[in-house]
């Protein structure tokens, strides 16, 4: 007997051969993607940068240098030298949900990429049924059988499109970039979190060192209370100078809760950055001191900054996409051609199948030209050349936005370090001069309103200290995170963490 599956393969392969020729000499319609240039500018500044920031002496650091065209470190957080800040990144990556929901965008992006391949290979298909059917005597003939019976059948189809313009390979190269879209997203998630994490440990940090220093000046200002109110016993001190110290040490103490709740709340935001909740954070203290103060600052040329920035990355994904799109609307409006085949058998008894006089087969192929949609592709064609243009758009902000972020933390940090210098200076002259009027307070040289001011511009000074050191630390953070961080696609801290 004749098989119908044997008889459909010659015919077949040849079509299919034919299939795949016609498909390679195809082109693909609409734009082909090319990334923009960066700006053409070699720095981010309007002025040139300094060679180095302002030396704020061993209190404040070592002069910070800029190293022009050197590129960020990848893990950028290690240049601070504190392992305590190190073990808080790496356990915010292995356990923040937004680094988890990242890694699955990306998987679900390259997952459709590989399925939307498909579309370049012929489909087969294996179907098999049974239907119970009657017919009238007018389609069953005079001699015939109007049933009730049932009809067995199986068989295979197959079918392919040709992608002669490109329509396919168009959406492939679309979703292809969606993929990279997604993997620019997670790095931009990676970076954005380890700049959370830094500046979050240091503004604790910060905030830790505040309270204790405002718990020493109001520890001082209890034993000054306590002489005063003891000289008052005597009648060697006024009332006024009493609640003079009172009310300072008043005055002091209504600034430690604001401070606390801010550190309280600034931890429970690092649990949330490590993956935790508040109840369940384990945090061993960072203190500003054990902080290094990152001496070499590398400063990527701006073309880097375009081609490792992550949100650039992923604007200029979507902007391959979008391009993309405009050959895909361009080629649904072109004649689509599709093959088809298809071989089986059906009997009236499931026995029967394949056996003489019950194969059949077909293949076909067709054409298909739009005429007529109201309009309908040609707007759908202008619609997609808009998204393009609003994906460039948007690519150009992203590049502006980051140009500005970068020009923002260099400026910061050249005036983090004189200020930084500054408030040193006033920290020290702002200690010398609470000794000397001290001193000549017990002498009885000067009144109590006098050493009262002292302490109050000593505490001013000493928190503005602790404020300026933490300023040029975070900006540092800051700086690195505005070039990239130094990543640029799949990089090792990715497959270090993905599960």
């Amino acid at each position: 007997m004749t098989n119908p599956f044997t008889s459909i393969r010659p015919a077949a392969a040849r079509a299919l051969v034919f299939a795949a020729v016609f498909a390679l000499a195809g082109c693909a319609v609409g734009p082909n993607f090319r990334r923009p240039d960066a700006p053409a500018v070699d720095r981010y500044t309007s002025a040139p940068l300094p060679g180095t920031t302002v030396s704020a002496d061993t209190a404040g650091g070592d002069a910070q240098r800029f190293l022009e065209g050197r590129n960020v470190p990848e893990r950028w957080w290690s240049t601070f030298h504190n392992a305590e800040l190190e073990r808080r990144v790496q356990a915010a990556f292995a356990h923040s949900p937004t680094i988890a929901s990242a890694q699955a965008a990306l998987r679900q992006a390259e997952e459709n990429a590989k399925a939307a391949g498909g579309a370049l290979f012929p489909s087969a298909d294996l179907n098999a049924g049974v239907t119970r059917q009657k017919q009238s005597q007018t389609q069953a003939g005079a001699q015939g059988n109007t049933g009730p019976f049932n009809v067995y059948n199986a068989g295979v189809s197959v079918g392919y499109v040709f992608d002669i313009f490109g329509g396919v390979r168009r959406g492939i190269e679309a979703q292809r970039a969606q993929a990279d879209f997604q993997r620019a997203q997670l790095d931009a998630t990676y970076l954005a979190l380890a700049a959370n994490v830094v500046t979050a440990s240091l503004q604790e940090a910060s905030l830790r060192e505040q309270v204790k220093a405002t718990e020493q000046i109001a520890a001082s200002l209890r034993q000054e209370l306590d002489i005063a109110e003891k000289q008052q016993a005597i009648g060697a001190k006024s009332l006024s100078d009493t609640l003079a110290v009172r009310s300072q040490l008043a005055a002091t103490e209504a600034t430690l809760p604001p401070l606390r709740k801010q550190l309280a709340a600034t931890q429970n935001q690092l649990a949330t950055y490590l993956g935790v909740t508040p109840a369940q954070l384990q945090l061993q203290p960072v203190t500003l001191e054990q902080v290094t103060l990152p001496a070499d600052i590398p400063v990527s040329l701006p073309s880097a900054l375009v081609a490792q920035r992550p949100d650039i990355r992923a604007a200029s994904a979507l902007l391959h996409a979008a391009t993309a799109q405009v050959g895909v609307a361009t080629a649904n409006m072109l004649p689509q051609i599709t093959l088809s085949a298809s071989a089986g058998s059906a009997a009236l008894k499931g026995g029967d199948l394949f056996s003489a006089g019950t194969g059949a087969w077909s293949i076909g192929l067709g054409l298909l030209q739009p005429l007529f949609h109201g309009g309908e592709l040609l707007h759908k064609k202008r619609a997609a050349r808009a998204g393009m243009d609003e994906a460039l758009a948007d690519w150009q902000q992203t590049v502006l936005t980051a140009f500005q972020n970068v020009a923002d933390s260099l400026q910061a940090l050249e005036y983090d370090a004189q200020l930084l210098k500054s408030q040193n200076t006033a920290e020290r002259d702002a200690d010398k001069l609470l000794e000397l009027t001290r001193a000549q307070y017990r002498v009885g040289a000067v009144n109590y309103l006098n050493l009262l001011n002292a302490e109050q511009q000593y505490q001013q000074a000493r928190i503005a200290l602790i404020q300026a050191r933490t300023a040029r630390l975070a900006d540092t953070a800051a700086l690195y995170a505005a070039l990239g961080g130094g990543w640029n696609g799949a990089d090792s801290k990715v497959a270090t963490t993905e599960k």
